[in-house]
This record gives structure tokens, C-alpha cells and sequence, in this order.
């Protein structure tokens, strides 16, 4: 019976033109181990998320996809989460608790099982996982091994089906890695899970596969065996052949009659068989050679290094030397120092015993490290990002530099084309894959042009055809005297391209020695083509060494000399600059109007002006003055300077489409008449003192409009949470504030709410927000009335930018926000308070009121126009990429 069978499936994320995925057609059968590989960025992720609902990303999608054979879509969540398990890339992310006992429990926890139960299915993937030796301890006492374990003997306890991997053993060494995987084969074998698994490390995990899946720009190029698959990508001559395991490429690349191994042990039996009929050359292997005399850029002696007093050391007496345009790896298990060891050549952290130098001087004494000395790639490429494009993200490196618009512009063209990611300037940097946001950070970091290059784990995420695309652009970084050094759990590439490699193991480095020399007779920290060739080869470490001493021929590939000189490269769909509107006639003409009036208005105040004797009334010092000139001068420089839009760029629909729907009309009909006459009847009928079920109450009325929103379909969590967090910020900023009265960002945050997410949404989030931020200030009869304030000015704003009569400027925003706080909120929370507490209620009463709440009210609305003017812009953009990514409440 089938698994999963995905049928003409294709799928586009939104506010893009190209497919992620085209025509997709495969079949897994129950109990099949499935590998899908292929480059970086091909759709493997994509793919892989669309085969649980609640992990699938926004946006459209045609075909079917089977589970057990029925539709994925009509299974509810509860039985997609116990049917279908799903490990991530990076076991932090998935990881919630803080213990281990606990993370093994949490999802039978959330679907309710009995106690006994899961204290059987826990203790029973415990002794499975061998975990019981670390089953107390908390997971930020782990390895990264022992997370990515726990993370899937997690989702194993609910006994799934089928499995799902996505790339699992990418942040683990080598060790760690086959362990995994072995773990993944028994389960696979001796539980009869289907698992599907994507993977860059084929060495060993094609030998364990039933089926392998290779895709390439969405498409699905290769479906077969193992072997034939073998076969498929040599004949194609497929950039993936380069990725395949050490023996199958060696068998590829020699004309012979024996059947393709897979293995090592499968490998070294084939070589034992070819050599009886033909002559092995030893002497075709190429031999190491090492610079002698390079002159020492980095070098750390006896370095001790511990992270708290009482911890135990990470780096115990680490010492190296590495010389000038020298590419130096570092390699070693989980745990040993290695980034650590980075952390103190780069000066993030320092020995408490033991010398740091650079280029002969102390680090701490080297006052510019990062301008143009030094640069660091961390194993974490988000942490480079800062910027909500990658375009931007490398402009912002090059803003410091003293160069020209064109000039910055033809370094990112040319660093973008050298790391292949041109097609991806004009997206999020946290939208990418794995493998594509290495290749951004490298961008980013090498457009800095240092003098020493320090690597954590670059080759992470990348496949084999950018990885020799990188090899050359450390080559030539090389060349240019360019220092690096690498840390890496990728022996192959260490092998291949590294002047030296160290071994470090307990804090210290064990070894150091040429690829070659280093590699060669090691049983678990060398190459597949050494351990494969070590009986008849015993200098051979990679691959090409094999085929060489086979008799056959390596091809290589043809050299671009110069990638580092900044060639040209014409680029389509360059980012547009910020759009800023033009001044048109009517901004001029209004603007000059409110200009004229300013200064009339100012004239007016001046000593010895009849001009208010004229009128008959006396404003000089008065508060309402002010107000109005503040207002004054404001729309006037809204109409001289106009501002560009923030947040996503939207195509603003024609005025006859921006009708409000008749959900929005009821919503405004239940917000304008049945909250305020529940507000009525509870101060006139419960005389303001069962304010907590009015509360409640409009809370219930608020809630009818908000699930309207959704129509016909269930809220989604990822929806409520991001509105839950909305409330819970807005609350939290109110009591934040305490010691400034009135002066508060609550008002700002809920017309941003209003803003991105609907009238409904921005009423929803005021009220509640009132509700629950007056339990640090004290409930009373004005909470209902503060809950009606705070919403209906998210609804207006949702409203008013529905009907684009609000603009998502800076200045607009800021200037909505004065009026809606002065006028809305002080018009609606003065006359409440002489109607909460007065008996008969007059029209001097309400005006007073008014007249005397003014200098707070001022201070209030300006407090919002002041944390608008800072924190719209922010939020919006991430409130917005949020939005349209995940498709949430309505676009």
C-alpha cells in the first residue's frame, strides 16, 4: 500500500513568478526508505513541508497529495500529528521544554494520552534511543547529536507511520552523523516506518535507501534505485554525479565489468577484485606540498579558556599557528572547543591564560579587528542578517565604504553572481533555504575584503556543485594572500582543499599535518575513498586519488581565473530604489494653505496683536493654540515631504473595489451600537459595578466581528498566536510605562494592528489589551470604557487604510495616531468620567471635562505619534513578511 503519493503537484510562494515546485509525481510505499536530494535551494524543503499540512508553507498550490490513501488535507490535525512524524534541520527549533523526560512526553501530552500511557511509550523510546543515561539532564546540557536524537525519538513516541527528515545530520560532525543515521536505518528496518529523508551526506545514507528522488528546479529528475540513479545522473551528467558515494563515482569513472558498489565494505571488495586483473599505480597518487616559509598571521599560545568560574574548561592549552594565505581546517567532534577556539581569534572572548596575536600584535591591542582586518562567518548564518533583503543586507556592508551608487551596485552584482544567489537579492534572508543562506552570509562577509577569513561550518547546507565553486573562491582568496580558517565536520572538502588540518579533541589540538598525511590510516575522522582503498592504496584520501591509480581520468572544472576581481555581470530585475511619492500640485497648494495658517496663527499670539480681540476670545497660553498649531505645521510638512510606504509594497486596489463588505458593515453595526449600549447597560442597570462582566462581555462582542474574518474556515494557531502576542505586547508596554503618564505606546500598537491585520483584528487587540493591562492598573467602571476607546481606534485604522484614505507613511501614521488618542480616546474617556460618577450629568459637566483632560490628552497623543514615528516601521515590515508568508487572518 502507498504511503504517500504525490500527484502533478505544483506550488508557487506568494509575490513571486517562479514555481518552487512543477509537476511534482512520485510514490512512497509503506515502509520504503526514501532519499530526495539535489542543490541547494531545488525545492527539497518545499517539498517535504507540504507532506504535513501544518508545517506547509503559504501559497498556491495545484495537484494532490495522499496519505494512506486519502487526501492529506481532509486528515485533522490531531491525526496528522501522530501519523506523520517531522524532524527539522536544526534540532533548537524544535525543541520546547526544558528537560529531556519532559520533551519526550510533550507531544503525547498534547494529544491527551493517559498518564500510564505515556510513561510506557516514553520509557519504551528511551531504552530504543539509549537515552536513559541522560534522561534527566536538561537539553542545554546536550550535544548536538544527542538534540537531534532526542528531537526524533520525540516524534517517534507517538508512533507514527511515516517519517519525515529534513537535512537532520547537517549541524552534526561526522560520528555523530553515521550514528544518526544507523538509528534512522533501525527504525526504518525494525519498526517499519516509512521514512523519507533529505540529505547532502550521500556517503551514507544512499547505501540504506530503497528509493532515491533527485530533484533540480523543482522538478523531480531522477526516481529509482540506488544504482540506477547512478546510472540516470552519469549519463545526464548531472552536477548531482559529484555528490554521490566515493565508490559508485570510482566505478563510474573506470571501465570494468563488476556490479557498482555502494558502500565502503562493498567498494573495498570491488578494488580487491579490479586490481587482480589490472595494475594499480601508486605513483599517479598527487603528493602534498606544504610552504615552509609563510609568515605566521595568527597564532594562539597556551590558551585557556573557560566560559563561568565554575565550569569546566573548554580550551586547555589550545595553541596554533597558521600563516599567511594559508587555508587551515579544524576539525573534530561535537564539543571539543572548536568554535570556541574561533571565538577567541576573533576577539568575541578572551583567555583567561595564554596569548591571542594577529599578524604578530595582541588582539586586545588591535583596535580596528573588523575594518577590513579580520571577518568571521559564523556557524549561524541568520546572525549576519539585519537587513529585511538580501540586497539590502549587502548594500548595508558597502555603506561605510567611499564608493559610489554605481560602484556599490557593481560589487553586489558581481558577489551575487559569484555566490549564485542573484535570483535571490529581492527576498527575506530568513525566506531561504539552508544552502542559500550560507551562500548569502559568504556574499556578506566576503564583500567585507579582509585580510583573515574565519569559517564556521561554511560548507553546511551546500551541495557538491557549489561546493567546488567555493573551493575556487578560497583558492583564489588564497592567492591574494588571503589567511583562512576553517572549522568544518566536512572531511571531504577538508581533504580536498586544505593546506593543513588539525584534530581537536578535549580542548586542545591532537594533530596537525598535511590532508594527505593527516587523513591517511585514521579509522573514523577520514575520507570514504581512504577507508574504502586503505588495503591496496594506502595514500589514497579522495576519490580522484582511486581513479588515478585505476588508470583513469579526473576531470576538472575549467578554472575561472580572477573571481575575486569584481567582474561585471548584467543582472535583470535590479531592486528598485525606494519609492517616494512626487509633489503634486494639490500637496503644494494644501500645504501652503497650512503653512499660511501656522503663521497667521502665530501672529495672532504675538504681544500687542488685536486679532483675538477681534474674535472676542483670549487664546494667548492656551492649550487648544498649541494643539492647533502642532497640527498645523504637521499637515504641512506631510504635503512638502512625503515619505515612502513601509512595510511590503501592495498594489492598491481601484477605488470602486475598495467598497467595505458586508462583514465589515456588520462588525462596524455590532462595534458602534451593541458595545456602547452594553456599556449603557451596565452603568445604568448595575450601576458601573459588575464592570468584570462587562468586561467580559464586550470581550465575547468583540470576538463575533474577529471570527468573521475567517469566514467559513477555523483560525489557524499560527493566527492567534501572532494576535495573542500583539495583545500581549500592547499590555505589556502600558504597565512598562507606568512612570510616565499618558505617555505610552499602547495606542501605537493597536493601530498597527489595525493596520496589518483588519479593522476586526485591530478593535480585537485594543479591547483586550485594555482588559488585561488594567490588571496591573486596577480594574474598575472605566475598563469597559477604556476597551471600547482602545478598539474602535484599531477598527478606524483598519478602516481607513482599507479604504486607502490612510497611508502607511511615517508622518500619516503619526499624525493619525495624535488625532485618533486626542480626539477618539480623550472624546470617549473624559465625558466617561463624569458619567461614571455623576448623578445628573450636564453639558457644562462634559466640557469641562474635556477642557480640563486637554494637557493630558496632548501628552497622550503625542507620546503616540512619538513611538509611531519609531516603531512603525519595524513592526510593520516583520508584521507584514509574517502575513504574507504564512498567509495569515486576510491578505
Amino acid at each position: 500500500m502507498e504511503s504517500f503519493a504525490v500527484e502533478n503537484v505544483s506550488f508557487c510562494y506568494p509575490n513571486r513568478t517562479d514555481k518552487a515546485l512543477k509537476e511534482i509525481n512520485f510514490t512512497v510505499n509503506q515502509g520504503e526508505f526514501v532519499l530526495l536530494c539535489g542543490k541547494s535551494g531545488c525545492g527539497k524543503t518545499t517539498l517535504l513541508r507540504l507532506l504535513k499540512s501544518s508545517l506547509s508553507p503559504y501559497g498556491e498550490i495545484e495537484g494532490n497529495i495522499y496519505f494512506n490513501g486519502k487526501i492529506l488535507a481532509n486528515y485533522s490535525v490531531r491525526e496528522q500529528a501522530s501519523g506523520i512524524g517531522f524532524v527539522m534541520q536544526n534540532p533548537d527549533n524544535q525543541i520546547v521544554t526544558d528537560t529531556v523526560w519532559h520533551e519526550l512526553s510533550f507531544g503525547l501530552e498534547s494529544l491527551g494520552y493517559k498518564q500510564s500511557e505515556i510513561r510506557t511509550r516514553v520509557s519504551e523510546m528511551a531504552s530504543f534511543f539509549g537515552i536513559e543515561s541522560w534522561f534527566y539532564q536538561k537539553v542545554t546540557e546536550l550535544s548536538g547529536g544527542q538534540k537531534q536524537l532526542l528531537n526524533l525519538a520525540s516524534v517517534m513516541a507517538m508512533q507514527p507511520s511515516a517519517l519525515i527528515l529534513d537535512e537532520p545530520t547537517s549541524p552534526l560532525d561526522a560520528i555523530a552523523a553515521g550514528e544518526f543515521l544507523k538509528t534512522l536505518e533501525k527504525i526504518n528496518r525494525e519498526l517499519g516506518t516509512t521514512v523519507i529523508l533529505t540529505e547532502h551526506r550521500l556517503e551514507e545514507a544512499f547505501p540504506v535507501a530503497d528509493k532515491v528522488l533527485v530533484m533540480d528546479e523543482g522538478k523531480i529528475v531522477a526516481d529509482a534505485t540506488p544504482e540506477e540513479v547512478g546510472r540516470i545522473l552519469k549519463s545526464q551528467n548531472h552536477d548531482m554525479y559529484k555528490a554521490l558515494p566515493v565508490p559508485m563515482r570510482v566505478h563510474g569513472e573506470i571501465k570494468n565489468p563488476l556490479p557498482c558498489p555502494l558502500t565502503v565494505r562493498e567498494g573495498r571488495a570491488w578494488l580487491e577484485e579490479f586490481s587482480k586483473e589490472n595494475t594499480l599505480n601508486i605513483d599517479a597518487i598527487p603528493k602534498d606540498v606544504l610552504k615552509e616559509d609563510r609568515e605566521i598571521v595568527i597564532e594562539i599560545k597556551d590558551a585557556w579558556f573557560r566560559y563561568k568560574k565554575d565550569l569546566p574548561d573548554v580550551l586547555k592549552g589550545f595553541s596554533v599557528r597558521v600563516g599567511k594565505g594559508e587555508l587551515f581546517c579544524l576539525v573534530g567532534g561535537n564539543g571539543t572547543g572548536k568554535t570556541t577556539a574561533l571565538s577567541l581569534m576573533s576577539g568575541l572572548n578572551t583567555p583567561y591564560r595564554g596569548d591571542v596575536l594577529i599578524k604578530g600584535q595582541a588582539i586586545s591591542k588591535i583596535k580596528s579587528l573588523y575594518d577590513g582586518l579580520l571577518s568571521v562567518l559564523p556557524q549561524n548564518p541568520q546572525s549576519v542578517f539585519v537587513k529585511k533583503t538580501v540586497y539590502l543586507d549587502l548594500m548595508e556592508i558597502l555603506s561605510e565604504k567611499k564608493l559610489t551608487r554605481e560602484e556599490k551596485e557593481e560589487k553586489i552584482q558581481n558577489i551575487s553572481v559569484l555566490c549564485r544567489i542573484e535570483n535571490l537579492l529581492d527576498s527575506h534572508p530568513y525566506d531561504l533555504s539552508g544552502g542559500e543562506q550560507q551562500r548569502a552570509a559568504l556574499a556578506k562577509i566576503l564583500l567585507m575584503e579582509p585580510e583573515i577569513l574565519l569559517l564556521d561550518e561554511p560548507t553546511k547546507g551546500m551541495d557538491a556543485h557549489f561546493k567546488e565553486e567555493f573551493a575556487e573562491i578560497l583558492t583564489d582568496l588564497k592567492a591574494n594572500g588571503v589567511t583562512i580558517l576553517m572549522v568544518s565536520h566536512d572531511i571531504e572538502f577538508c581533504a580536498a582543499y586544505a593546506d593543513r588540518c588539525a584534530l581537536m579533541f578535549d580542548g586542545s589540538i591532537t594533530s596537525v599535518d598535511t590532508p594527505r598525511a593527516f587523513f591517511k590510516g585514521k579509522n573514523f575522522y577520514t575520507t570514504a575513498a581512504n577507508r574504502m582503498a586503505r588495503t591496496r592504496l594506502s595514500d589514497a584520501v579522495l576519490a580522484e586519488d582511486i581513479i588515478l591509480a585505476c588508470g583513469g581520468k579526473t576531470e576538472k572544472r575549467e578554472k575561472q581565473s580572477g573571481k575575486m576581481q569584481w567582474y561585471t555581470v548584467e543582472r535583470e530585475n535590479k531592486p528598485q530604489k525606494e519609492k517616494i511619492k512626487k509633489l503634486t500640485p494639490a500637496r503644494v497648494a494644501i500645504g501652503s494653505l497650512f503653512a499660511l495658517l501656522f503663521a497667521l496663527t502665530s501672529l495672532a499670539l504675538l504681544p500687542g496683536c488685536d486679532v483675538c480681540k477681534w474674535i472676542g476670545i483670549n487664546f494667548s497660553g492656551s492649550a487648544i493654540v498649541q494643539i492647533v498649531l502642532i497640527i498645523e505645521v504637521a499637515v504641512a510638512c506631510v504635503c512638502f515631504f512625503p515619505q515612502k510606504d513601509i512595510g511590503i509594497e501592495v498594489i492598491q486596489a481601484p477605488k470602486s473595489d475598495r467598497k467595505l463588505t458586508k462583514r465589515t458593515l456588520i462588525a462596524t453595526f455590532l462595534i458602534l451600537l451593541l458595545i456602547p449600549v452594553t456599556i449603557y447597560v451596565g452603568l445604568f442597570f448595575f450601576g458601573g459595578r459588575k464592570y468584570y462582566f462587562i468586561s467580559l462581555l464586550i470581550i465575547l462582542e468583540t470576538m463575533i466581528p474577529f471570527c468573521m474574518v475567517f469566514e467559513s474556515r477555523k483560525p489557524r494557531a499560527r493566527e492567534l498566536i501572532v494576535i495573542s502576542v500583539l495583545c500581549a505586547i500592547a499590555a505589556v508596554s502600558r504597565a512598562a510605562f507606568f512612570m510616565l503618564p499618558e505617555f505610552k505606546p499602547v495606542v501605537s500598537l493597536i493601530i498597527i494592528a489595525g493596520v496589518c491585520f483588519g479593522g476586526e483584528t485591530g478593535f480585537l487587540v485594543g479591547a483586550i489589551t485594555g482588559f488585561v493591562s488594567n490588571f496591573f492598573f486596577g480594574q474598575g467602571p472605566w475598563t469597559p470604557w477604556q476597551m471600547f476607546a482602545f478598539g474602535i481606534i484599531g477598527f478606524i485604522a483598519g478602516i481607513l487604510f482599507k479604504k486607502g484614505l490612510l497611508r502607511k507613511t511615517k508622518t500619516s501614521l503619526c499624525i493619525f495616531g495624535f488625532f485618533m488618542t486626542f480626539v477618539v480616546y480623550g472624546g470617549i474617556m473624559n465625558p466617561a468620567s463624569i458619567i461614571m460618577w455623576q448623578n445628573k450629568i450636564t453639558w457644562e459637566m462634559i466640557l469641562s471635562a474635556c477642557i480640563i483632560g486637554m494637557p493630558m490628552d496632548a501628552i497622550h497623543a503625542l507620546g503616540t505619534a512619538f513611538f509611531l514615528w519609531f516603531i512603525s516601521e519595524p513592526m510593520i515590515d516583520k508584521l507584514e513578511r509574517i502575513k504574507v508568508k504564512y498567509g495569515l487572518v486576510e491578505r
